[in-house]
């Protein structure tokens, strides 16, 4: 089974973590995209919502999983202890 663990893996998380992480995201970008549909009727609600959504998203996803990358290659350094 795989092709239940295959991806998580690929990204450091477990079947469990990734669930967790994708349905947060997932959730997080449903509830922003309800603010920008209520923006587009009436412009002076979440005005930043969506610009700050996409920008707290993009470093959970991108600049998190590259920190979470990189942190066993430190580790091997004696960078953490």
């Amino acid at each position: 089974m795989t092709v239940f663990t295959d991806h998580p893996r690929s990204v450091g998380e477990s079947y469990f973590e990734h669930l967790q992480s994708a349905s947060g995201f997932g959730l997080r970008m449903i509830a922003a995209g309800l603010a920008c549909l209520a923006h587009g009727l009436f412009p002076f609600l979440f005005v930043t919502t969506g610009s700050k959504t996409v920008r707290h998203l993009h470093e959970r996803m991108i600049a998190h999983r590259s920190r979470k990358a990189a942190a066993p290659e430190l580790i091997d350094q004696g960078a953490y202890i």
